[in-house]
């Protein structure tokens, strides 16, 4: 999908929509209004990684409550209380780059909670206090 969600130095609704219906909960269809900071975050990762013309592939963006609750009796990896249930976290990655680059690179933003996970190959970001993982 290639849809603007800034443009004149304010979010435009209708990017934001189709973004929200995007990282919708896939177990249910659920559609929450994701944080635009969040979004802004991955446009600076982007950038810093250059990367603005390719593809990052979303392992999970928003997540209901019931989802949620669901993964984490089923793995101890799911917190109880998610940011994604927020939709204020996104898990990713970049298809030719380095995980572990992917990672530093989003620590060195300083934007919120950035979580590493190599068994399942995706880098974890959200936009509550900076901690790293």
């Amino acid at each position: 999908m290639n849809t603007t969600f800034w443009a004149d130095g304010e979010f435009v609704q209708d990017g934001l929509k189709d973004i929200n219906k995007v990282l919708r909960d896939h177990r249910n269809n659920k559609v929450a209004q994701m944080d635009p900071e969040l979004l802004l975050l991955l446009s600076q990762l982007n950038d810093k990684l250059d990367n603005s013309n390719r593809e990052l592939h979303i392992i999970s963006g928003y997540r209901s409550p019931e989802s949620n609750a669901k993964l984490h009796a089923a793995s101890g990896g799911v917190a109880k209380h998610s940011l994604h249930m927020e939709a204020k976290a996104i898990d990713i990655r970049l298809p030719g780059k380095d995980l572990k680059m992917l990672h530093k690179a989003a620590m060195s933003l300083k934007g919120g909670g950035v979580g590493y996970y190599a068994d399942s190959q995706f880098v974890h970001m959200d936009t509550g206090r900076v901690r790293y993982w």
